[in-house]
């Protein structure tokens, strides 16, 4: 019988809610300036869809005016991560598979997830440490994006979206739910109700992966 080569699959993992439970990426930066009231405001804003990711990018920068690389190593250092994130994403690789994570978070703290084994780490564009610059809209990911990014991942990887499988917790997420097969929803929200494959609720990366480890 003639060798059929294994699959390859990509595992794409959502941050906010996701990898950091809980919390976002914004969130822990702005907790570092002594800002957390006036990103929950910015968040509810979002959440209930007052204003978009353009819009929260802009305010969010005006928010950061003191932002420093230290603050977003601390905010990345003390974030409440989920257990087993590296193990997984060292499993995944070992096999020969393929992780990476999409998120609209600012890429600066989105891309030091590379140094935990990340094939790849998209965010969204924000300008270099400390801002001396604007924020350019049309480098503000948003969830429509996310399937973009995923696509051409797939086509840089050699692997079909067929072969994906995609790890979230909300809104953001719905769109890149509906167009991989196989999915998890992360502590989630309503917003991922029935688009599943699999649900789990939990603080450890290694139960959730489990639930797709040996599904081809």
């Amino acid at each position: 019988m003639a060798y059929r080569e294994r699959t390859r699959r990509l595992h794409i993992f959502d941050l906010d809610g996701t990898l950091i439970r809980g919390s976002a990426a914004p969130v822990e930066i702005s907790r570092q300036l002594g800002l957390l009231e006036e990103i929950g405001e910015l968040e509810r804003d979002m959440i209930a869809r007052r204003i978009g990711p353009p819009e929260y990018a802009v305010r969010v920068h005006a928010l950061w005016s003191d932002l420093t690389d230290a603050h977003v190593a601390a905010a990345f250092e003390e974030a409440p991560w989920l257990d087993g994130i590296q193990e997984v994403w060292r499993e995944i690789r070992d096999g020969g598979d393929y992780c990476a994570v999409i998120s609209l978070s600012p890429s600066f703290f989105v891309e030091r997830l590379l140094g935990w084994g990340a094939h790849a780490a998209h965010g969204s564009r924000f300008p270099e440490l400390p801002f001396t610059r604007p924020v350019d809209p049309s480098g503000i990911l948003s969830a429509a994006a996310k399937v973009k990014i995923a696509d051409e991942l797939c086509a840089e990887l050699g692997v079909g979206l067929d072969a994906c499988v995609a790890y979230g917790d909300s809104m953001s997420d719905a769109e890149i739910f509906t167009v991989v097969p196989t999915t998890v929803a992360m502590n989630a929200d309503h917003h991922l109700s029935g688009l599943a494959t699999h649900t789990y609720t939990g603080g450890d990366l290694r139960e959730a992966y489990e639930l797709v480890r040996f599904r081809r």
